[in-house]
């Protein structure tokens, strides 16, 4: 006597169903997913601005001024490797150079609404062009 088993598998409906809860579950984790990735590489430039603060500070203390004549700011590894994300500067805000601020510009790759992130001399915080108080407590 021969026995026959029936054939196991998916239907195509079945298959179908799967691809739905996939693209379901995809479509709600990604957004969620950039925005975590914003934020930890918003964290690593404002982690950069301090270090390039206390390069500043340190400068100060050999120079007595912030910015002397032929300064050039240095390549950092942490802006390096957020180059694709943000660009950092030093603007000198006075001629007697006894004043600074440090900004990164986020790339099109990190725009978000705290744009661009401040810091200067005094360790006031700006985040989106401005010093809002609710505002730099976010992106800060």
């Amino acid at each position: 006597m021969i026995k026959h088993r029936k054939l196991a598998g998916f239907t195509l409906v079945e298959l179908m169903i799967a691809v739905a809860i996939v693209g379901i579950l995809a479509a709600v984790a990604l957004p969620s997913y950039q925005a975590y990735v914003q934020r930890s590489n918003r964290a690593a430039a404002v982690a950069c601005l301090t270090e390039i603060a206390q390069f500043m500070e340190r400068n100060y203390t050999q120079n007595m001024r912030y910015n002397p004549v032929g300064f050039v700011l240095p390549a950092f590894q942490c802006g390096t490797e957020l180059a694709a994300r943000y660009q950092f500067s030093s603007v000198a805000a006075d001629l007697g150079q006894r004043t600074y601020t440090l900004q990164a510009v986020p790339t099109t790759l990190q725009q978000d609404n705290c744009g661009t992130l401040t810091l200067n001399q005094a360790g006031r915080k700006g985040a989106a062009g401005g010093f809002d108080a609710t505002t730099v407590r976010n992106c800060w």
